[in-house]
């Protein structure tokens, strides 16, 4: 496999109100690396996605995305700070400690895309 060497991967995350998404991830952590009428590129550390101006409901209801991150307690803070559930009118569960050794919370974004950010747990 040495002639197939990757570089990076992204997921095409659906928006059903573009620039109100784009306020989301930004307040969630995220800068906005390039952005036109269409698409942006999110990123936070070494990782990003593309959230792309595109929505249909099943598709985006059925949306996934897992962000693991070194301590998962700071960006819950954030959330809560920031009152992202409220000013969204996203849904949030708080941290928890999940049988598959993460702590992880849920997030929806404000399409109804979700969100796993946690860390893993010690064996």
């Amino acid at each position: 496999m040495d002639n197939f060497k990757t570089v990076e991967i992204k997921a095409f995350v659906p928006a059903r109100d573009f620039e109100l998404s784009k306020a989301f991830y930004q307040d969630l952590g995220f800068t906005i690396a390039s952005s036109d009428d269409d698409l942006a590129y999110l990123k936070v550390g070494e990782n990003s996605f593309l959230l792309q101006r595109f929505y249909i409901k099943d598709h985006a209801d059925n949306f996934m995305m897992h962000l693991l991150v070194e301590d998962v307690e700071p960006w819950w803070k954030r959330v809560v700070d920031r009152d992202i559930v409220k000013r969204y009118g996203v849904i949030a569960y708080a941290p928890g400690d999940r049988p598959w050794r993460i702590r992880d919370f849920v997030l929806t974004d404000p399409s109804g895309v979700m969100w796993r950010i946690g860390h893993n747990l010690p064996r």
